[in-house]
């Protein structure tokens, strides 16, 4: 027979198997969590890179040209580094303001984010 006491005990123990899944699964200092930020940051910031180099080809070629709405949030999703060096590598957009601040200002924010991260 199912009793109170039980049922308190199953709901206790799962309550906390529950509470433990979510912290592990946040848990930032968590080597596997980290690989996979990691390898998504190196190809992002590699795609951004690319995505400014083939922006700067079109605009010589006066073909159709990327938005810069999407230059930019490929910097927001983690591509700011690869914005950056496809700045100074390719000399692409380093008169637009929202470039030359904006760019500077994502990398310093999600730096920002990342050592809060890592150090809580």
């Amino acid at each position: 027979m199912i009793t109170k006491d039980c049922i308190e005990t199953t709901y206790s123990f799962l309550h906390q198997k529950r509470n433990v899944y979510i912290h592990s699964t946040l848990d930032w200092q968590n080597d596997e969590i980290q690989e996979v930020v990691l390898y998504y940051l190196i190809v992002i910031n590699i795609v951004t890179f690319l995505v400014y180099g083939i922006d700067k080809l079109k605009a010589k070629k006066a073909m159709w040209r990327i938005r810069e709405t999407s230059l930019l949030m490929l910097a927001v999703l983690g591509g700011s580094i690869g914005a950056w060096l496809g700045m100074k590598v390719w000399h692409h957009k380093t008169l637009h303001k929202k470039f030359r601040y904006g760019i500077p200002a994502i990398i310093i924010i999600q730096l920002a984010v990342i050592g809060y991260l890592q150090y809580q």
